[in-house]
């Protein structure tokens, strides 16, 4: 298992950026939106099942949003500190696993702008319980033209 960890400081509208180097390995990647610890396990856990049978990579997106007053360069919490915590989430995985740390203040245009075209994405969260956030992020994430899968926390895998 592989894990890349890429940092992203974005606050304008740009390209997507590719988690991996082009033209190595498998070119489908699963995409897995950090929400909160507990979903975005069991998110990983389902994008590590449809990694391996589908012989793709899971990519990681977490989208650190930095409040005004501090420079967008300087979050509250170390960008290590939250790598740290992601690897070890992925560190079971038996799956090649990007993880993009994007430091930003709108963390939804954060996400959409980082997701290549039709991509696939799953979210984790409680059925009964996703937040009005995740539900409108994941709307609004197919009616980009996203195929966005749905972990359910309360369950598990």
């Amino acid at each position: 298992m592989a894990v890349v960890f890429r940092t992203q400081i974005r606050e304008h509208r740009g390209p997507p950026v590719e988690p991996f180097p082009s033209g190595r390995g498998p070119k489908l990647n699963v995409h897995v939106v950090f929400t909160s610890a507990e979903r975005t396990a069991t998110a990983l856990e389902l994008a590590g099942k449809l990694a391996r049978d589908l012989g793709a990579r899971v990519a990681v997106l977490v989208a650190q949003v930095v409040p005004y007053p501090l420079p967008l360069e300087s979050p509250p919490v170390p960008i290590e500190f939250t790598e740290r915590a992601l690897l070890r989430m992925v560190g079971d995985e038996e799956v090649e696993t990007a993880i993009e740390v994007r430091l930003c203040r709108d963390s939804e245009e954060s996400i959409r702008e980082a997701l290549p075209p039709e991509s696939v994405v799953v979210m984790g969260g409680r059925r009964r319980w996703w937040s009005i956030r995740e539900w409108v992020l994941a709307w609004r994430l197919r009616r980009d033209g996203h195929h966005v899968i749905y972990a359910d926390s309360s369950h598990s895998l």
